[in-house]
């Protein structure tokens, strides 16, 4: 049987190590490209918009919603009869929390914990124009938010050029 030289084996291990570190290197790039392609996809899906009265920076930073879509086991609605607030409104969005299908032209609102079908009187109390909207979807996802409603609540409460108001809801049914 031939003997191996110690050259003959070193020179194997050298190309062998740089084989692998070629491996290594090709298998990081890879991976790095799949990352930014996996990211810029999560940017394609927007949030519905909400009207936002304060001053927006000019940055678009994309935003991710989760949404909730059962109320809780153990609503009291004696409990969120009078809460005060700021209602915003939105007019985007295909599916309701319930299942239903948007419609920015029916009387409508979000409310984070109401049973759906709830009939809800919101009132804005800087005019004391009122309207009574349906709940058949979860929200706002926006610290001091009590409730979103659908743009035609919105017009006639008056808020559609402010963006938001101070309301105060009341449970009808």
């Amino acid at each position: 049987m031939p003997s191996i030289s110690h050259d003959y084996v070193s020179n194997t291990r050298r190309k062998f190590a740089r084989l692998a570190a070629v491996v290594l290197a090709g298998a990081s790039l890879a991976a790095c490209a799949r990352t930014s392609v996996v990211s810029e996809r999560s940017n394609w899906h927007s949030a519905p918009r909400q009207a936002v009265a304060h001053h927006q920076p000019s940055v678009v930073r994309p935003v991710s919603v989760v949404r909730r879509h059962d109320a809780p086991a153990h609503a009291d609605i004696a409990r969120t009869n009078a809460p005060n607030g700021l209602a915003s409104f939105y007019t985007e969005g295909t599916k309701t929390a319930n299942g239903e299908t948007f419609n920015t032209h029916e009387l409508t609102a979000a409310h984070p914990s109401l049973p759906f079908g709830t009939r809800l009187r919101v009132t804005n109390v800087s005019t004391g124009q009122s309207v009574t909207v349906r709940v058949n979807d979860r929200g706002p996802y926006v610290p001091g938010r009590v409730v979103d409603v659908s743009y035609s609540a919105a017009e006639q409460l008056g808020m559609v050029k402010g963006g938001v108001a101070k309301v105060k809801l009341d449970v009808v049914q």
